[in-house]
């Protein structure tokens, strides 16, 4: 098209980075390219059985320079040339320790193999003491900084991953001088920063994740942090106090990003955000619609215009702050600790009988058995929910928590456990793994019923992400737990695409984010409708999950 204008959207997920290139003008994608982390695929500097996940920047680098090169090598040198912009979405809180510079000190020699100079992945959760601590003193100090958090701080979050690695890591204490999240960081790489002081920081990640709030002006004082471990002493001062929206620009690409990737300095660079803040955005958030990105975990957002919800704090979510997601509207995030990554285990516990045993028979040979391993491991989860969709829901008698990577919202506590409750001689994987199915969807409706009940009305449903789109009997499901219509966003790449709304508007493009979502969003392609003979079975099978989580939490509190 004569005259078009594109733009590129980056999603960092938990597993792969995505690029995405935009027109700016409709919203056609017209390209994409996804690069898998080899250092986090090759399970390094991660150990599950402590809950530590950590990522190396090296794979973020990485795929940043592949995917962009890649996605523009499929379309004509006329497009390269009108590339206007570049927005970065990641998960979160996934934060760093830096130097002066800004440089993650994982980037330098003496630190490029310890696991704490990396990036500290939003499912980390080795600092649950720490936000244990963090939540007490909130609670006795004169101003409750946690209250625009939910009312909750979690071990996914800032400050306790910062706290537990100054206690556990002299050394990268001593060398870090300051901390920022994945999504700030990105931007500032782009853009040629080279000093921390000048990074502008995300709204949505401070505000969510920090405790940073335009009442407290900002950041807790340094003596609320000194009050928590004198080991934070003047980090304070070292951070940011003014945060900034993803329609700002951060600045534009530096020359030597310029050449890496074939594009001009002119390029403007978004200030960075979460990814399912963006990919609210990509999905046509509306006010009360409840935005579910669905992934390995859940991130669910809810926008509000301000003068409607006012000062109403909702406990027990993963915070609330003016311009998180939309621009002059109030973003309230929840989300579930554990999603795709609840069926992924289960997956994993069914797969270690085929890798060890038919991937280590004498009786065929190698070739063959990396081809039945393979297709075994790619049929479990569509064989499963093939066999589970046919099985009543009241037959089995199982009842599972989904809490295998903690809980989130409501009532964000990461040291609960999973369950699964009601197994007999007759309990087969399709009965465990539908079970498992509709824990993650009771999951889901405690997050609506908690919204609801702290008086913010959900008028809606999206869904979003990669198993909204590819598991029409999860959708199904949960349509059914929620009792609600569910609408499942066009694009597989709704984050990417919503990233992609906000370089077009950093860019100048458009005068606001609605503006782009007006031209560029894809749509929907498909609606889940509750039916009414599963309802009021699920509605029973709610409340006996209800009663053995209350169970569970009490056992473990004990």
């Amino acid at each position: 098209m004569e005259n078009a204008k594109y733009v590129i959207g980056v999603d960092y997920g938990s597993d792969s980075v995505r690029s995405l290139l935009v027109n700016a003008d409709t919203g056609e994608e017209l390209a994409t390219s996804v690069f898998y982390y080899p250092r986090w695929r090759a399970g390094k500097y991660c150990d599950p059985h402590q809950n530590q996940f950590r990522q190396h920047p090296k794979d973020y680098v990485e795929g940043l320079e592949t995917t962009i090169n890649d996605a523009l090598l499929q379309v004509s040198d006329d497009i390269r040339a009108n590339v206007i912009g570049i927005a970065i979405d990641t998960t979160g809180s996934t934060p760093v320790a830096v130097d002066i510079s800004g440089t993650p000190l994982a980037l330098l020699p003496e630190y490029a193999e310890n696991p704490n100079a990396m990036f500290i992945l939003w499912k980390d959760h080795t600092a649950i003491r720490e936000a244990a601590e963090i939540n007490k003193l909130c609670k006795d100090w004169k101003i409750d900084y946690s209250k625009y958090e939910g009312g909750v701080y979690s071990s996914e979050w800032f400050w306790a991953k910062i706290l537990r690695t100054y206690r556990v890591d002299d050394e990268i204490r001593k060398a870090a001088y300051s901390w920022v999240e994945h999504c700030d960081w990105i931007p500032f790489l782009l853009t040629g920063g080279t000093s921390v002081k000048e990074m502008k920081r995300s709204r949505c990640a401070a505000g969510h994740k920090a405790l940073w709030h335009e009442d407290f002006n900002g950041l807790p004082p340094n003596e609320f942090f000194i009050a928590l471990d004198p080991l934070l002493d003047g980090l304070v001062d070292r951070l940011f106090q003014k945060t900034y929206t993803s329609d700002v620009a951060a600045g534009n690409l530096s020359p030597e990003w310029a050449t890496r990737l074939g594009l001009s300095t002119d390029v403007v660079v978004s200030v960075g955000a979460f990814d399912a803040h963006m990919g609210a955005v990509g999905g046509q958030i509306e006010p009360y619609h409840l935005s579910k990105v669905m992934g390995t975990s859940t991130c669910d957002m809810v926008v509000a215009p301000m003068g409607e919800v006012g000062d109403k704090l909702v406990g027990g979510i993963c915070g609330q702050v003016d311009g998180s997601v939309i621009p002059g509207m109030l973003g309230l995030e929840a989300g579930q600790s554990a999603f795709g990554d609840v069926y992924a285990w289960f997956k994993g516990v069914l797969a270690w009988p085929i890798e060890e045993i038919i991937g280590k028979s004498k009786l065929i040979d190698e070739a063959t058995k990396a081809q039945l391993v393979e297709e075994a491991l790619d049929r479990i989860i569509p064989a499963l929910s093939e066999a589970a969709e046919a099985i009543d829901p009241e037959s089995s008698g199982i009842i599972a928590l989904d809490w295998l990577n903690g809980r989130r919202t409501p009532d964000a506590n990461q040291a609960l456990k999973g369950a699964i409750f009601g197994l007999n001689l007759g309990s087969d994987a399709p009965r465990i793994f539908r079970a498992l199915v509709e824990a993650t969807c009771f999951g889901a409706r405690k997050i609506v019923d908690r919204f609801t009940d702290e008086g913010v009305p959900i008028e809606g449903v999206i869904g979003l992400g990669g198993v909204a789109k590819k598991s029409p009997f999860i959708m199904q499901t949960m349509a059914d737990v929620l009792g609600r219509p569910i609408r499942i966003a066009t694009s597989e790449q709704t984050c990417a695409l919503g990233a992609a709304m906000f370089a077009a508007t950093a860019a100048g493009h458009y005068e606001s984010v609605e503006s782009a979502m007006d031209k560029m969003s894809s749509g929907f392609d498909a609606t889940y409708t509750p039916r009414e003979e599963y309802v009021a079975i699920y509605d029973h099978m709610y409340l006996t999950y209800g009663q053995l989580g209350a169970t569970v939490e009490t056992l473990m509190n004990d």
